[in-house]
């Protein structure tokens, strides 16, 4: 294992994030999977009739990165509209390609820095936020 890649705040936050989360009844749903690595993570989300977040779960199957990043979503996004969300995941693409530094949207982003040296991760990380995204284009019609 690299310890300057799955460093202790990585597997902190790793382990944060909660197993089986899940929301009972949300407006939208979607799993995203890499197929570089085959992480996959579920995504249910509440938004308010604003388009900001209320509610969000997040399951993982994925590698300590791919879960410390979903975890760092799952701590921040609520309050968030998904437009920014789209935003900050385009940011933390572009940091990861060495295009600019990391977003300063979320303290813990910052730890994710060390995997710009590994692109055969990048998928796992971006996966929390394209599920999120994902479950917002599947909102459920209102009744």
């Amino acid at each position: 294992m690299d310890s300057a890649l799955y460093n202790r705040d990585i597997l902190r936050l790793a382990s944060a994030l909660e197993a089986g989360d899940r929301l009972q009844n949300p407006d939208g749903t979607a799993e995203s999977r890499s197929p570089i690595c085959g992480s996959r993570i579920a995504a249910d989300v509440n938004l308010k009739d604003n388009g900001v977040i209320a509610e969000i779960a997040l399951r993982a199957n994925a590698c300590a990165l791919g879960q410390a990043s979903a975890a760092i979503l799952r701590l921040n996004a609520v309050g968030v509209d998904m437009a920014s969300i789209a935003n900050i995941r385009d940011d933390i693409e572009m940091a990861l390609k060495k295009q600019r530094d990391m977003p300063q949207a979320w303290h813990d982003l910052a730890i994710l820095t060390p995997a710009r040296e590994y692109p055969s991760r990048h998928a796992a990380i971006l996966l929390p936020y394209d599920a999120l995204l994902a479950a917002a284009e599947h909102i459920k019609p209102a009744s």
